[in-house]
Formats: structure tokens, sequence, C-alpha cells
């Protein structure tokens, strides 16, 4: 008897799909490549990705981007490798879910930026406050949502998993490796 195997394999092509707290859908990454799966971590690559927006405006990515979730933090990181250096946009967020669709999250609209030298910008802070009056935040997850930037902020000062170099290459240099393959 064979066991099936369970989510995306290495190498494997996943869509993404960011929704808002009230159930609509935000934003839909095309064909990111999966670098690996565990019981909690899914890690990827996009690179010229086709992205559709909730309006129906569409875009590709410019440059290879490795993307970070957790199942138990309230966050996601896209690490976006560019010739200056990496640049990283963190989206404070709902745990990931996978089914046979997509990897899923809700998009809590705070955004941590932080640029080739170091230097870290809290976005969007008018707008996640506009929306939790609007679709009513509950207590919990504004808590919830400000513990997730400390401890955001503290990878980031600390070079923690995808905020080093270390990380970057490792899979990069994995993502190049599997792009030749296809």
């Amino acid at each position: 008897m064979t066991r099936e195997a369970k989510g995306p394999k290495e190498g494997d092509f996943i869509t993404i799909k960011s929704y808002k707290h009230d159930g609509s859908l935000h934003r839909t990454w095309r064909d990111t490549m999966v670098l690996k799966t565990s019981e909690n971590v899914l890690i990827g690559c996009n690179d010229h990705t086709l992205v559709t927006e909730d309006d129906g405006r569409r875009w590709v990515t410019r440059e290879p981007a490795i993307v970070y979730f957790h199942k138990h933090y309230w966050f996601n990181i896209v690490a976006m490798i560019r010739d200056n250096g990496v640049s990283y946009y963190c989206n404070l967020a709902s745990p990931y879910v996978l089914d046979k669709e997509a990897l899923k999250y809700i998009d809590y609209d705070l955004d941590v930026k932080v640029f080739p030298d170091g230097e870290r910008r809290l976005l969007d802070v008018d707008e996640y406050e506009e929306h939790g009056a609007k679709w009513q935040y509950p207590p919990e997850t504004d808590r919830i949502l400000k513990a997730n930037v400390k401890v955001l902020v503290d990878w980031i000062k600390h070079k923690k998993g995808p905020f080093s170099q270390e990380y970057i290459d490792i899979w990069y240099s994995r993502y190049q490796e599997l792009s030749r393959r296809q």
C-alpha cells in the first residue's frame, strides 16, 4: 500500500492567494516554485510571476524573490533579490493554509519593508486602522499582530532565517538548480 504524498513537493508550482479579513480576494500569484515544505514552513520562489490584483489588474514580478510562509507566525516574508542587494517586504498576515487550490492567508495591511542597507519602515498603518474599524478586527487579532511585529523586527535585527545572506544564497541557488531541470 503506497501512502499518497501530502501537499506540493520541491520543484512543484503552486498558486498563492491573499485575502482580506472580510473574505474578499486581495491578490493572486501564479506559479510560485516550491523549494521546501515541512510541517510548519513553505519556502518558494517567484521569478517573473504573474500577479493578479483584486480589481483584475495584472502584472509580472520583476526579479526573483524567495518567499517564506510559516504556520505559526502571523507574517510572511518576500526577499527580493535585486542588483543593489536584497530588499524585504514582510506582510503581517494570518498563518497560511494550504489546500489543493492554493496557499492562502489573510493579509492584515501592515507591512515592514527592509532596504538593502538595513533601513526598516512600517508601512500602511493608516490602512490597518481603517480596515480594522471597517471589518472590526477582534482585539485578540490586533494583539497577536502587534506581538508578531515585534518578533519580525527581532528576526530582522538578528538576521534570523530569511534575513540572513546565507539563507538567501542557499535557497536562490536551489531555485536555479531546480529551474535548470524544468
